[in-house]
Parts: structure tokens; C-alpha cells; sequence
């Protein structure tokens, strides 16, 4: 099963422990994580659905190019880890 983690800066704000939940795609993997941990999704996902700016997911260590759909389809083992983006200068 795909499994969803998060680094502790995230959990600073919601809970949101790693797990490992169903899905063909990082869309459907996240909708089974929000599923169990609803109060997460306002903190990956904007109002239509696409990841917030300052969101990255890194699928198996490659970034998620599909920012708006989460369209990308993953494997059984895939490793998922939402992080929040720095920027600034």
C-alpha cells in the first residue's frame, strides 16, 4: 500500500501521522489520507483542489509534477512525503 508521511514541521500545526492507505494515483492516495485526517487537507489542498503554493509531494524521491489533478499514477509500495516548500531570499 502507497504510504503517506509528513515531516515535523507540518505536524506543528495538525496532526498527521505517516500511513499507509489504498490508491492508484497520489489524488487518490491523499483523498484515503484526508479521509482518516480530515483537518489535513486545508493544509495540502486549496479550495479546488490543487496543492498550496508552498506544498511539494515527492513521490519515491521525484517531485510531483501534476500540481492542479494529483493525477500521477503511483505503485503498490510507493512512498508519498508531503513538505512544505522555503522560499525567500
Amino acid at each position: 500500500m502507497p504510504r503517506v508521511s509528513f515531516p515535523s514541521s507540518f505536524q506543528r500545526h495538525v496532526p498527521c501521522p505517516p500511513e499507509s492507505v489504498g490508491g492508484a494515483t497520489v489524488r487518490e492516495a491523499l483523498e484515503q489520507y484526508f479521509a482518516r485526517h480530515p483537518p489535513v487537507r486545508s493544509y495540502v489542498l486549496d479550495e479546488q483542489g490543487a496543492l498550496r503554493q508552498h506544498v511539494v509531494i515527492f513521490v519515491n524521491g521525484s517531485q510531483l509534477r501534476d500540481r492542479a489533478g494529483q493525477q500521477e499514477p503511483i505503485r503498490e509500495d510507493a512512498e508519498l512525503y508531503v513538505m512544505q516548500a522555503l522560499s525567500g531570499g
